[in-house]
């Protein structure tokens, strides 16, 4: 359990390297599921999880509030998710990660906790020492959701307080390096938002690559379609060996 908020309680599960050295500190890499902050599991990328453990990081599947089981807004989604990057860091020799070195991920709603976390000062718990940062180091957003502006996604539940919670609205220079992972036919997050928010990026000197996937649908990357699923793993895998936080050899079976 990383926290407890009234009688909730929320969990993340971790996946080590087969061959864990204790002596060792390793690149962690925390998953957020997507479900539009309304619904979904931390189950959602379990494969994933398991799959970049076999390459060397230590993965969190992580818990956080939504409307469906706990009547919450995405703003306490926002707060979860910055709490669980809190919580690993803060206890980095017990989970054998090097605290400098951790990956946000997220697909849709995972998405944007992931890169809000990176970018949004705002949605911190009361309860959490602010001391320990919750800022990500880098980012792998798998179609996310990054403008909450009118227009963008879910708009009519965030309001006016989207000038502080859409990561659109808060590119500034120094955000962690990204990698968006995008469909040509995703019906939420259109392509024309995540280019704009690639040339803004990259206009104040933070990396932020794009790679788009032809004709691909929203969730297209989940592993029921298990070819986008292998591509998007690969594309990942890539970037990572571009940080110098995965060496390229020796890869290892995606499946």
């Amino acid at each position: 359990m990383f926290k407890e908020v009234d009688t909730i309680q929320l969990f993340i599960e971790v996946f080590y390297p087969e061959q864990l050295d204790t002596s060792k500190s390793y690149p962690a890499m925390i998953f957020f599921f997507g479900g539009g902050w309304v619904g979904g599991t931390r189950a959602q990328f379990e494969h994933q999880a398991y799959y970049f453990s076999k390459r060397g990081l230590v993965c969190f599947l992580a818990d956080y509030r939504t409307r469906n089981q706990y009547k919450t807004s995405p703003f306490e989604s926002l707060k979860d998710a910055k709490s669980a990057i809190s919580y690993i860091r803060a206890n980095a020799d017990k989970f054998h990660i090097d605290a400098e070195r951790i990956i946000a991920a997220g697909g849709s709603a995972g998405g944007h906790l992931a890169a809000a976390a990176a970018s949004i000062e705002d949605f911190n718990e009361d309860t959490d020492n602010l001391n320990i940062s919750p800022i990500p180091n880098a980012l792998i957003l798998f179609n996310p959701v990054i403008d909450n502006g009118p227009g963008g996604y879910g708009f009519e539940r965030i309001g006016n307080k989207y000038k502080d919670f859409s990561p659109l609205h808060n590119i500034k220079a120094g955000v962690s390096p990204t990698l968006i992972l995008l469909g040509t036919n995703d019906n939420l997050v259109p392509v024309i938002t995540a280019e704009y928010y690639q040339m803004a990026s990259e206009k104040v000197g933070s990396r932020c690559d794009l790679l788009l996937y032809e004709d691909q649908p929203h969730g297209f990357f989940n592993y029921a379609n298990f070819e986008y699923y292998k591509k998007t793993l690969q594309d990942a895998d890539d970037f990572l060996q571009s940080l110098g936080y995965l060496q390229k050899e020796p890869l290892v079976r995606i499946d």
